[in-house]
């Protein structure tokens, strides 16, 4: 597979970090973003030069454009971006503020639109690229109210607005050829379920297919197959990853 420079949102822990390690691994030059530190696993996967870390907050504009600008700066072009960023909310909705709900979703949707606007502008004007974008499984999966770690009606409605931003950037961005295309992981073993129970993630696992928790590998390879030529002709498109569990 081609070497590839490629915006890696959510890089200091789970699926992004995950993301970032292993194309770093395999040559390409990522820039790791997140607004937390960016880890060590990430930092010294590969060749320290093709590595670009970021404190980015995605709710800003300026900053999202930042980066493009320095990824651009640093390595002469852009390819693609995986942007798993996001913010979990496990409050049930009687004790789920305004304030809350707000935050949510000026992290998880506005800062995906944010990214893929400023990573849509750069390549609509060099030749074209390709975006994934994170959705969720919970919204597919019936019964998800909050606690016990499980998303929120905050997380959920977050995540369900990802699926119709894909459709409309997909639309919009296309005739400069450029793909969108959105994974939705089911339970996969992150920082987002650790305060699953036991009986939680025996759940997660049963409703799976393949009877186990997804793993953040099993995502990653999904988004790198989207942001290969192998996909040069799907664009539009949400592909569960969830052992089945979503379907």
């Amino acid at each position: 597979m081609a070497t590839q420079t490629v915006i890696v949102t959510g890089a200091a822990s789970g699926i992004g970090l995950a993301c970032a390690r292993d194309m770093l691994k395999d040559g390409n030059r990522i820039t790791a973003i997140d607004i937390a530190p960016i880890p060590d696993a990430v930092t010294s996967a590969g060749d320290p030069a093709n590595c670009l870390a970021l404190g980015v907050d995605v709710s800003s504009p300026e900053q999202c454009a930042d980066a493009v600008r320095q990824t651009v700066e640093k390595f002469g072009g852009l390819d693609a971006l995986c942007h798993f960023a996001a913010i979990h909310s496990t409050n049930a909705w009687a004790e789920l503020t305004a304030e809350e709900f707000n935050r949510v979703l000026a992290v998880n949707v506005t800062g995906t639109f944010l990214m893929a606007q400023a990573v849509g502008d750069y390549m609509k004007d060099h030749g074209g690229g390709a975006i994934v974008l994170t959705g969720s499984g919970s919204v597919q999966s019936s019964g998800v109210g909050g606690g016990s770690g499980r998303g929120g009606p905050a997380y959920v409605t977050s995540k369900a607005a990802i699926y119709g931003l894909n459709r409309s950037l997909a639309r919009s961005l296309g005739p400069h050829n450029i793909r969108v295309n959105t994974v939705a992981p089911g339970a996969t073993d992150t920082a987002m379920i650790a305060d699953y129970t036991n009986a939680s993630r025996e759940n997660a696992a049963n409703r799976s297919m393949l009877g186990r928790i997804g793993e953040p590998e099993d995502v990653v390879a999904v988004a790198r197959f989207l942001i290969s030529d192998a996909a040069r002709y799907v664009t539009g498109d949400s592909i569960s990853v969830s052992g089945g569990g979503s379907v």
